[in-house]
């Protein structure tokens, strides 16, 4: 068994996104020209996630994104924040953000009924999230003109470190501040 554990600990590190556990198979059946049981499989990765637990570790195996993953510890956040900070360029602007979320709780939908929402143009930042490939176009509507159609993928969930769009916050999560600006208080 130590060698499966070994194989998939080396498909997981050289993964440059979670890889799903079809993904892990579909390699070991090619590697060894035999069928692996999804229950060694999954007693594998169970053997690493706990191997990795161990505070001699500075990473661990995540469940992420629909697969598995190899991330560093909450405990490294503040070295790995600075190293981040000189690497901002890759970050979003509000404008995306803006335009993602309401992809993501709105998809499908059409870059006309962003606009209509945003109230301002987004072909830039629809063009932006298409890019970095955390949107993409998922077909035509059926409305005049054909608009495309655009959703979240894979590599959304990835970023956000979600499983699914369940994940996602839903407004009940978000508090509101008391006494906002504008806002008259009852006493």
């Amino acid at each position: 068994m130590d060698f499966l554990v070994n194989h998939i600990e080396a498909l997981i590190f050289c993964s440059s996104e979670p890889i799903k556990k079809s993904e892990i198979k579909n390699c070991l059946v090619e590697m060894f020209d035999a069928a692996i049981p999804d229950e060694d499989i999954d007693t594998a990765i169970h053997a690493l996630e706990e191997k990795y637990e161990d505070d001699s570790f500075s990473f661990g195996i995540v469940q992420m994104g629909g697969g598995y993953q190899f991330l560093t510890k909450p405990a490294y956040q503040s070295s790995i924040g600075i190293l981040l900070k000189h690497k901002s360029k890759k970050r979003l602007s509000t404008s995306a953000l803006e335009t993602l979320a309401i992809v993501a709780y709105k998809q499908p939908i059409t870059k006309s009924e962003v606009e209509q929402i945003r109230g301002v143009n987004c072909d830039y930042a629809i063009q932006k999230l298409l890019e970095k490939e955390l949107i993409e176009i998922k077909g035509k509507a059926d409305t005049v003109g054909k608009p495309l159609i655009y959703g979240t993928n894979d590599k959304f969930m990835d970023y956000f470190g979600i499983n699914s769009l369940n994940d996602l916050p839903t407004p009940k999560d978000f508090k509101q501040e008391e006494n906002e600006i504008g806002e008259n208080k009852e006493e």
